[in-house]
């Protein structure tokens, strides 16, 4: 009996992890949101959530998990943007140092704000992790929209994101 269970769980392990990194989420199309907020840690995560900023898809932008010492102007050379979009449409959230703390970043931001939905800007194979974090954080109050930026992450990068997915998941059922 145990080894049948045993073997149940090796499955459905071997089976989820085929899933995520067979099947990484997808870039959203061009959906309005209330807002946009991208998690900062992966090449093209700020470059695609500017470039849907300027598309009309929100009027606002988080950039979340900032550097303390990192300034806006410093922000608008670097992405080659008018410092005036910066001053106008982007916030930039210092207090996040991993996901579970940007997603408390974001919630925080969007309660203050009132938003209803948000277009949620991190690598594909970060995304699940980060929406379920999300979305134990905003409620379901908010619409949260993933728009995965694609990516070639190593077998190691799946393999620990992975384990960092099912762990938060296991503490979500667990109430931690």
């Amino acid at each position: 009996m145990i080894k049948r269970i045993l073997s149940l769980l090796f499955l459905a392990w071997v089976l989820g992890f085929a899933w995520f990194a067979l099947l990484p989420p997808l870039p959203a199309g061009a959906q309005k949101t209330d807002a946009i907020v991208v998690l900062t840690g992966g090449p093209g995560r700020i470059d695609r959530a500017l470039e849907r900023l300027e598309a009309g898809d929100a009027k606002r932008l988080l950039i979340s998990g900032v550097a303390r010492e990192v300034k806006p102007r410093e922000l608008a050379a670097e992405y080659k943007r008018p410092e005036e979009l910066f001053d106008c449409c982007i916030a930039l959230g210092f207090e996040a140092e991993d996901t579970r703390s940007n997603a408390t970043e974001v919630a925080t931001w969007v309660a203050r704000r009132n938003y209803k939905s948000v277009r949620l800007i991190t690598t594909d194979w970060h995304m699940r992790r980060a929406e379920y974090e999300l979305a134990r954080a905003v409620g379901d109050k908010v619409t949260i929209v993933p728009d995965a930026v694609h990516s070639e992450p190593s077998f190691a990068t799946l393999f620990r994101e992975y384990h960092k997915y099912l762990a938060g998941l296991a503490g979500g059922l667990l109430g931690l």
